[in-house]
């Protein structure tokens, strides 16, 4: 028995980015001012792209991968998504302070400052194929900050994937032996 499959999947993701560029919000001046804030919340008012979205998410990486990993904040909402769609396992990665066990610690670079990123040191094990959900790629440094806490932890970090990447700001360089996917890119 021969399975069937997308005869157009490239057309369908192209649209697909359309619809989420239409309904992602600049907000300027936030949270500093010369920041342009790409707001989501209208993409998570609208229930039917969103699914659209985190079933892009997941279609690429079935039976792939052990665990999604989502940073805070808007990563937990399309990570954890991702996560049930793919039935396995999703891990926060949170600001410090966050966590009430023992955790991996990294300070990072912002474009506005600077952070510090925590995941509970049993999170994931060795070996462990994590996929990496954000909503943004600026810098890089938060998905630079993650990796790293993954392999403190020994696993392997099978890509990252966000649904917007600030292209000009070359955060993909961060992260030179990782896979990046985006969904949107400027």
């Amino acid at each position: 028995m021969s399975s069937l499959s997308d005869p157009h999947p490239d057309q369908r993701r192209d649209e697909l980015a359309r619809e989420v560029s239409q309904v992602l919000r600049d907000v300027p001046d936030f949270p500093e001012p010369g920041i342009v804030f790409k707001d989501f919340t209208p993409l998570l008012a609208d229930p039917g792209l969103s699914a659209r979205v985190v079933d892009d998410l997941a279609g690429r990486h079935r039976g792939e991968i052990d665990i999604v990993a989502g940073i805070e904040a808007r990563g937990f909402v399309f990570g954890a998504a991702t996560a049930y769609a793919l039935a396995v396992p999703f891990v926060p990665i949170r600001k410090a302070g966050k966590l009430p066990s023992a955790t991996y610690r990294v300070d990072y670079d912002l474009e506005y400052g600077s952070a510090t990123l925590e995941m509970h040191t049993d999170a994931v094990r060795p070996g462990q194929r994590v996929l990496l959900v954000d909503d943004v790629l600026a810098t890089g440094g938060t998905a630079a900050a993650t990796v790293e806490l993954l392999r403190r932890a020994q696993a392997h970090v099978s890509a990252v994937e966000v649904i917007l990447e600030l292209g000009f700001l070359s955060g993909r360089e961060a992260v030179p032996d990782v896979m990046v996917r985006s969904l949107l890119s400027t």
